[in-house]
This record gives structure tokens, sequence and C-alpha cells, in this order.
């Protein structure tokens, strides 16, 4: 789960619901890890469903960046300093953080997508990098055009 993301996500729910529009994460975990990290950083007025197997991530096309790039590109952000806050302040999440990166697959990446009311999908975006989210206003931009 990309902490950072989701946060801008909480912060600016409003703005989905003013849309009408729901917000539903799934993350590559068990739920009891999905639970966990929700009593380090929660909670959220979204729903986070965990997806061990990870079969709705395979089905998603979404893409397992290869380990040295994943740990070269974190090294090179935190020796740039462009990488900031990557263990949180917080002891109780930065303990989930460093718990995470031993733990969870942190190399799978994420997708989003939109779906009608009918549960078509009429738009997504599969990243290809840890920074390569579909940002919340491209998301609003596409909800206001109607895909």
């Amino acid at each position: 789960m990309c902490r950072n993301y989701l946060m801008q996500l909480r912060e600016r729910v409003e703005e989905f619901e003013k849309r009408d529009i729901q917000l539903v994460v799934i993350a590559p975990s068990k739920g009891s890890f999905v639970s966990q990290f929700l009593e380090a950083f929660g909670p959220f007025p979204f729903s986070i469903y965990g997806d061990p197997s990870r079969e709705g991530y395979k089905q998603a096309g979404t893409v397992t960046m290869p380990k040295w790039k994943l740990l070269s590109k974190a090294l090179f952000g935190f020796v740039t300093g462009k990488v900031k806050n990557f263990l949180p302040d917080e002891q109780g999440q930065k303990k989930f953080v460093q718990k995470s990166m031993k733990t969870q697959d942190v190399y799978i990446q994420g997708a989003t997508f939109l779906f009608d009311e009918k549960g078509k999908v009429v738009w997504k975006h599969v990243d290809q990098s840890p920074e390569d989210h579909a940002s919340i206003d491209t998301l609003l931009n596409k909800i206001d055009s109607n895909v």
C-alpha cells in the first residue's frame, strides 16, 4: 500500500463524495496486515481490502518492479533528498513500514480504475513505478469529463 497516496486520498475524499464516487482500495496483503496498517495510519473514510493471493492484481495487469530497480530508486531518492519521509517519524508508523518492507510484496505496483454504474471499466492507469500513481487531479478530471 502506498501510504502517501492513501493519505492524499483521505485528505481529498470529500471531492469524490461530492461527485457521488465511492473509493475502494485493494492491497496485496492479508486482511490482518491491512488491519495493522489501519491501526498505524487510520482511520480512512473508505474501505481497504486485502488481496493476499494477488489475483486481482494479476487480473488488473499490474507489474512487479525488479528488486534491484526499486532499491536503486529508493537509494537514489534518499541520497539526493528527493524522497522525503521514507520512514515516518511516528514510532508506530515507522515500525509498521519497516515490518512491511521485510514481509510484504513491496515490489508489486498498483493500478487505478474508474468503473461505471454497471461495473464496467471506463478508465484505468497501471503504475509502472512507485511514483507513477494516477494523480488525484487526473482522477477528478476524468470523472468530471465522464471519462
